[in-house]
C-alpha cells in the first residue's frame, strides 16, 4: 500500500485539502493554549515538522489564511475532542505568521533585503488594513512604504510591531506571532562573516515584536539552537525556551514509536521495523524517544530503501570544520561515541556563536541541538547541566564516517585511512588514538 504523505509541504491546508496522511499531532494546540508563557520558543532539529505545526497553529487560530477560510480543517483530528476550552478560540485570532528559513545570504546587504522582502509579502498579505478607518493617515503611509519596498532600517525593524498594532486597532482582537526558524539568519551570518551586523539587526527585529508590546497576545517562535538570550530576546517579557532537555511539546516534533509502527504497518513495511529504529531512531526530548521524520517519511515514499536522507539535506559545512578543528580532548571523547560509547559533556543551551572556536562546551550543545548527538543520562551540578551524549543512530553515524573520511583520506592518502579504520574496527584502541591525535 503507497501511503500519500506530504513529502516537502509545510502547508497544514494543502496537506489536509489534498488528502495526504497526516499524522495527527493536533493536541500540541492544546499544549500551547494551556502553556502561561507569553512567548513560546520551540527548539529542534531540522526537517522535525517545525515550519508543518506552526502552519497548523495558523489555520486554528485564523479564520482564514491566504483568503481561504479555515473551517472544517480540524475535523475528525484530536483537537476537536479536547473540550469547547480550546475549541473556542479556533478562529478567532489575527495572525502574523512570518518564516525566515530562506534568509540565508552570503552578505548582510543581501540577507537585510531578503528580510525587507519577506516583510513586504507579509505586508500583502493583510493589505485590506489600508481601507480601514482605524488606521491613521500616518500609520497608512508607514504601511505603504513597507509594502513598496520604500521603508528605512527603523521601520523594517518596527515591521512585526507596527504591523500587530494596525491589527489590533482594526480588529479590536490582539493577534498571535509566528516566528518560524528564527535562527536561521543568524546561523548564515556566522558562517559568512557578518554575525555582527545580524545579531544588531535581529535584536532590535525580535525585541520590537516580542518585548512590552502590548497590541500582541501570544507569540510562538521555533528554530534550531538557542541564541544567547542577551544577543537576541534580552528582557522580552515572559519567555520561555523549550529545547531538547525540556519535557513539553515532546511528542510532538518528530514520530514516536507508536506513530512509526502504525505508520509501516498502513505501508506495509513491518518487517523493516528493527532496520528503522537502526537507521532513524534515538533522538530524545527530555524521556520521550523519537524517529526523524523525514527520513521516515522517505524510507516510505521510496518502498523500504534504506539511505541516510536527512544528514543529504544540508551540506553540514558547520558540522565539519568543528570536527576537523577540534582540540585533542575533544577529539578523544569523539572517538568514545564512534565507539558506541557515551562521552559526558557539560552542556550549555545558550548558544554564542563567537565562542565556538574556543569554548568546546559549545561544540558539543551545537551538535546535540542540531541532532548530531542525543542525551542519555543528565546529572546536576555547580557548573551546570552535564550530559552522557551518545550517535542518535546509523544515519547520523555516516555522516560522521564521511565526514572523517574525507577529513583524513584528503591529507594523508586512503591507505593511511583504511589502516587507521581497521584500528577502530579491530578495538586497537592505542593505535586508534594516537592515529587520531597526529591529526591537526
Amino acid at each position: 500500500m503507497r501511503l500519500q504523505l506530504p513529502i516537502g509541504y509545510d502547508n497544514f491546508s494543502k496537506v489536509i485539502r489534498q488528502g495526504f496522511h497526516f499524522v495527527d499531532k493536533s493536541l500540541l494546540i492544546r499544549e500551547l493554549l494551556d502553556d502561561s508563557a507569553e512567548t513560546a520558543v520551540i527548539l529542534r532539529p531540522r526537517r522535525f515538522g517545525k515550519t508543518l505545526m506552526l502552519s497548523m497553529i495558523h489555520h486554528f487560530l485564523a479564520s482564514e489564511v491566504s483568503g481561504q477560510s479555515t473551517q472544517g480543517l480540524f475535523d475528525g483530528l484530536k483537537i476537536t475532542q479536547a473540550g469547547q476550552k480550546y475549541l473556542a478560540h479556533q478562529g478567532q485570532y489575527p495572525v502574523i505568521a512570518l518564516t525566515l528559513k530562506g534568509v540565508k545570504d552570503q552578505s548582510f546587504e543581501k540577507a537585510y533585503r531578503n528580510l525587507c522582502k519577506l516583510l513586504t509579502q507579509l505586508y500583502h498579505e493583510h493589505r485590506y488594513l489600508l481601507q480601514s478607518d482605524q488606521l491613521t493617515a500616518a500609520q497608512k503611509t508607514t504601511f505603504e512604504a513597507v509594502l513598496t519596498k520604500k521603508a528605512d532600517q527603523e521601520d523594517i525593524e518596527a515591521g512585526l510591531q507596527d504591523l500587530s498594532c494596525y491589527l489590533f486597532q482594526h480588529t479590536g482582537v490582539k493577534p498571535w506571532i509566528l516566528i518560524d526558524e528564527y535562527d536561521a539568519p543568524i546561523q548564515s551570518a556566522y558562517l559568512h562573516g557578518y554575525y555582527e551586523s545580524m545579531i544588531s539587526l535581529m535584536r532590535n527585529f525580535f525585541g520590537n515584536a516580542l518585548k512590552s508590546n502590548t497590541y500582541m497576545h501570544r507569540a510562538v517562535v521555533t528554530g534550531i539552537l538557542r541564541i544567547s538570550k542577551e544577543s537576541i530576546f534580552s528582557d522580552v517579557n515572559n519567555l520561555e525556551i523549550y529545547g531538547l532537555l525540556r519535557p513539553e511539546y515532546s511528542t510532538y516534533f518528530g514520530f514516536t514509536e507508536s506513530e512509526v509502527a502504525d505508520l509501516l504497518t498502513q505501508a506495509q513495511l513491518q518487517p523493516h521495523t528493527e532496520a528503522v529504529r537502526d537507521w532513524y531512531n534515538g533522538y530524545r526530548i527530555e524521556q520521550t524517544t523519537v524517529y526523524n521524520p523525514w527520513s521516515i517519511i522517505n524510507f516510505i515514499k521510496r518502498q523500504g530503501k534504506l539511505e541516510p536522507y536527512w544528514v543529504n539535506t544540508s551540506d553540514n559545512k558547520l558540522i565539519r570544520d568543528l570536527l576537523i578543528r577540534s582540540n585533542d580532548h575533544f577529539k578523544v571523547q569523539f572517538e568514545k561515541l564512534l565507539l558506541g560509547k557515551a562521552a559526558e559533556e557539560l552542556i550549555d543551551e545558550q548558544m554564542v556563536f563567537a565562542d565556538l572556536h574556543t569554548n568546546e562546551t559549545r561544540v558539543w550543545s551545537l551538535l546535540l541541538m542540531a541532532g548530531y548527538l542525543k542525551v542519555t543520562q543528565t546529572r546536576q551540578d555547580e557548573q551546570g547541566t552535564w550530559c552522557a551524549l551518545e550517535i542518535p543512530n546509523r544515519e547520523v553515524r555516516s555522516l560522521y564516517r564521511k565526514i572523517i573520511e574525507q577529513w583524513l583520506a584528503n591529507g594523508h592518502g586512503i591507505s593511511w585511512y583504511n589502516t587507521f579504520l581497521n584500528h577502530l574496527l579491530s578495538g586497537d584502541l592505542e593505535a586508534f588514538q594516537r592515529d587520531l591525535t597526529e591529526v591537526s
